[in-house]
């Protein structure tokens, strides 16, 4: 699932093989942007925020990209003397966009927000996002004082809102409960004076700890089939206790999210319950 340490490691992997290059050819394959062309243009950088891409081009251009639930950015080396070619990247119809320089092609699949932009209003897209956790500008004092803001707020919620901190998914909010021994419904308010700082710290840890890795992990263990404490591993055991991990449901009822759990090592905060929380529901693909 794309967090903002898969992004950041998409920004990179595009980074290198693109910036500085002439665009040979694009192709956006989106109805909005069908009579785009950008070729001969020279991508100047490919900058992550949070779960967003920001691929700037001469011209005062920006590609603004979102990964969501499903979407990716493949990069191919293309074959000797011949500049793209868009086989090898999956099913013709996932691809969204394809940015062809002389040395690579790029190809943007199933990405659920894909625009043009002006450079120079790039905020309109990115300009809500809180501090990033892999991003020069992170601040973890402002970042702490937005996660506090709505003291009620459930902790996973308020680690999910991108306008808090920009770069947690559902992978590291269930994790960062987990490792901080908190029910994911606690109110974010009642966690005691210390414990937001160090959460942040954690996220911070985790992202840079996974931001070079292909496969994620939040454990200390050695074992692949350990990398992760309890995101998607309901009904087996905890490695802490051995409690079965539990599932349950957060956000607005329209548009429920999953959230795992250890109801030992997480239990309620006081006039809280979990119950009526165990049955979980799959994540929403949007």
């Amino acid at each position: 699932m794309p967090e903002g340490d898969t992004v950041w490691r998409t920004a990179h992997a595009l980074h290198s093989a693109l910036a500085g290059q002439v665009l040979a050819r694009t192709d956006f394959r989106v109805p909005r942007l069908a009579t785009v062309d950008l070729s001969g243009r020279t991508l100047l950088n490919v900058t992550p925020r949070g779960k967003h891409l920001l691929m700037r081009v001469e011209g005062g251009l920006t590609v603004h990209s979102h990964l969501g639930m499903e979407g990716a950015w493949r990069v191919k080396a293309n074959p000797p003397g011949r500049i793209g070619s868009p086989g090898g990247f999956g099913p013709a119809h996932h691809i969204r966009v394809l940015l062809v320089a002389s040395s690579h092609t790029a190809a943007g699949m199933r990405l659920p927000v894909l625009e043009l932009l002006r450079t120079a209003e790039e905020f309109a897209a990115v300009g809500h996002l809180g501090p990033d956790l892999l991003g020069p500008d992170w601040d973890a004092t402002e970042a702490e004082r937005r996660l506090l803001q709505d003291p009620e707020r459930p902790l996973v919620d308020a680690l999910l809102d991108q306008r808090n901190l920009a770069g947690i998914g559902n992978v590291y909010a269930a994790e960062l409960c987990f490792l901080a021994r908190t029910s994911p419904w606690a109110p974010v308010g009642s966690l005691s004076t210390p414990l937001p700082a160090r959460l942040l710290a954690a996220a911070k840890q985790l992202l840079e700890a996974n931001k070079d890795r292909v496969r994620r992990r939040t454990t200390n263990s050695p074992r692949p089939d350990r990398n992760l404490a309890v995101y998607g591993r309901e009904n087996r055991p905890c490695y802490r206790c051995g409690t079965p991990v539990r599932t349950g449901s957060h956000g607005p009822p329209e548009r429920p999210r999953t959230v795992w759990y250890c109801p030992y090592c997480q239990p309620p905060a006081t006039g809280e319950s979990h119950s009526g929380c165990e049955k979980g529901r799959r994540p929403p693909t949007n």
